[in-house]
């Protein structure tokens, strides 16, 4: 999914504009944030807060492409959460996107629940 995210990006009209491409994988973790044992976990999510969200963030200065991709149901250690995408001109657009998006996906769309 990743590879091919980049690749459609490469292709994207305004490519000669876009100088950096950000991606996060975020993946099951034996333990939780507090430090007990985690054996997987069960996730949903909002798909319309977070249409909303990649909307808000897309229309930034310097954000040519957004994409979000997140696994919903019965999840093992090691199985990916979510793929998120942030492409766009400089790094000090980009890095800040990436950082919000991705603390926005996961206080306002996800809902986690940690299976002990």
């Amino acid at each position: 999914m990743i590879d091919k995210w980049i690749t459609e990006i490469k292709q994207h009209p305004q490519i000669d504009k876009i100088g950096m491409i950000l991606i996060h994988n975020g993946i099951v973790r034996a333990t939780s944030k507090n430090g007990r044992s985690v054996k997987e976990m069960y996730l949903s999510y909002d798909a319309q807060r977070l249409g909303d969200i990649v909307q808000e963030i897309q229309k930034r200065e310097g954000i040519y492409e957004v994409r979000v991709w997140i696994n919903k149901g019965r999840l093992k250690i090691g199985d990916d959460i979510m793929k998120v995408l942030v492409a766009g001109r400089f790094r000090t657009e980009v890095l800040p996107a990436l950082e919000e998006l991705v603390k926005r996906i996961k206080n306002e769309v996800v809902h986690e629940e940690e299976i002990i």
